[in-house]
């Protein structure tokens, strides 16, 4: 995999990066690319720690694995790339941000400027076989982004987890929650989002508590 870990995190996951496993988990990815398609492409797989440098780090969204459609994956958890329609669950984000804030609704389901303000936007697994959700699921992926939440749990600044559904809270042990804040809430997908998500306000809670903490709060609009 020809893809690498950005330099601004290189130097914290640098045990993970040398480690056996890891090669073994590059050796299956490409593999899987040489069989069909698989997403995001090569040069995104890292795209979530490349637009969010650890020393930048203030809020963590944790998702569970890339979009399996055609175009739609960018490398962060729940965006897509410009000019592909918004999934249901991104779908479900919107109407809530409108709801808690009032942001207009965006003309694109790239989240990228969230990225850049901060907001690691983190699957817990980064490739995906094309038309199989979860396809690479328990290859490797899973130890290197524990590694990564427990990272900017010990390094980053004080910073907000943003846990949503059974298979993110699950990494809640991760977190030092003496040093940081966790917000746990129910998954915006469609089967979910009406038990909970809906009316959760999550994106005016996470910046009251970036707000405590010291931490200058998201400009979640969207272009």
């Amino acid at each position: 995999m020809a893809a690498s870990i950005p330099k601004a995190w290189l130097e914290a996951l640098s045990r993970e990066r040398s480690a056996s496993w890891f090669t073994e988990l590059c050796t299956f990815v490409e593999g899987e690319r040489a069989r069909g398609p698989v997403y995001p492409p090569e040069v995104d797989v890292f795209a979530a720690l490349e637009h969010t440098p650890l020393d930048d780090v203030k809020v963590i969204l944790v998702g569970q694995d890339p979009y399996h459609g055609p175009g739609q994956a960018e490398g962060l958890a729940f965006s897509v790339r410009q000019g592909i329609r918004p999934p249901p669950s991104l779908v479900n984000m919107f109407k809530e941000l409108a709801a808690d804030i009032g942001c207009p609704a965006p003309t694109s389901g790239s989240l990228v400027p969230w990225a850049k303000q901060g907001v690691l936007l983190l699957n817990t697994v980064l490739t995906v076989r094309e038309g199989e959700a979860n396809s690479h699921k328990g290859k490797g992926w899973e130890k290197l982004t524990d590694a990564i939440i427990r990272t900017a749990s010990e390094r980053c600044a004080p910073s907000v987890f943003v846990l949503w559904g059974a298979h993110a809270k699950k990494k809640k042990s991760l977190v030092d929650a003496s040093r940081h804040r966790v917000l746990e809430g129910v998954h915006p997908s469609p089967l979910s989002a009406h038990t909970g998500f809906f009316g959760s306000r999550p994106y005016s809670k996470i910046n009251d508590l970036l707000t405590q903490m010291g931490r200058p709060p998201v400009e979640w609009t969207l272009p």
